[in-house]
């Protein structure tokens, strides 16, 4: 009989143990659950940053886009972020047996100005010295806001007399400018044209830029001047292009280009040229 009852016993125990096991098996699963859910939604969030930064890349590259339109304003807001270090670990590199170079911020080139800054000791400091000497102890690179300014040119006249008892006049030459009765100077057109063709920004930037420096020119009159230069380097384009066809091939540029004004087209619509 104390045989049956522990046999009993021990088939009343197993299926508790069972339903024990069971549970803490679906506890766990719950758990690895939640965390793929975490996982999924993480991923999904990254795919949609990717997503947005892919698009606004493409709309730079390949939308339509003029003058009013910067190419960069894509990349407006998020210029900090896009250009700081990513906070995730890289794969590392294969070691190698080549020597690596130098780490460490590039030295400012020798060939630029200096100008030194000196920190002085007090009198009270310097009671009882031998001597003082200045020691260099760190470099910083210094730009100079732009400068304006208006130049007057003053023409000298002299007055002479005549043999009949009259009066001359002679006048000092003024230096001839590309532009006549233009008011900017050449430094000023000189300044539209590099930061136009080499900095990529457009008239009514300039325009903004010199009117918060003090000077009211229009985006009309910069784009004369533009025009008015253009006709002035226009024999030496011609000699660019006699010598370019003087050879046995040409080569074609296959890049798009923005057409802002062209009979037939509008302002917004990209030619290839070649």
């Amino acid at each position: 009989m104390k045989l049956r009852s522990q046999d009993t016993e021990t088939q009343a125990k197993e299926p508790e143990s069972i339903m024990t096991q069971m549970a803490a098996l679906l506890s766990e699963k719950d758990d690895i659950i939640e965390q793929k859910i975490d996982v999924i939604a993480q991923q999904k969030k990254r795919i949609a940053m990717l997503e947005e930064h892919l698009r606004l890349s493409n709309s730079k590259r390949f939308g339509p886009s003029s003058e009013q339109t910067p190419p960069e304003q894509g990349n407006l807001f998020n210029e900090v972020e896009a250009l700081a270090e990513p906070e995730q670990a890289t794969l590392p590199l294969p070691e190698t047996d080549e020597p690596k170079g130098k780490k460490g911020r590039k030295p400012l080139s020798d060939k630029l100005p200096r100008h030194q800054v000196f920190a002085y000791l007090t009198e009270e400091e310097k009671v009882d010295a031998i001597d003082t000497f200045f020691v260099k102890v760190r470099e910083e690179l210094d730009i100079i806001p732009a400068q304006v300014r208006v130049l007057e040119y003053m023409q000298e006249k002299a007055t002479f007399k005549t043999q009949n008892g009259g009066r001359t006049i002679k006048v000092a030459q003024l230096i001839k400018h590309p532009v006549p009765k233009a008011m900017g100077s050449v430094n000023l057109m000189t300044y539209v044209i590099i930061s136009k063709y080499a900095d990529g920004m457009p008239l009514y930037r300039l325009e903004n830029i010199i009117k918060r420096y003090g000077g009211e020119i229009s985006r009309a009159t910069l784009a004369n001047w533009v025009i008015a230069l253009s006709k002035k380097a226009q024999p030496l384009i011609n000699l660019l292009r006699e010598s370019q066809h003087s050879g046995p091939l040409v080569c074609a540029d296959e890049t798009r280009i923005q057409v802002l004004k062209e009979p037939g087209r509008s302002p917004t619509q990209i030619n290839g040229c070649g």
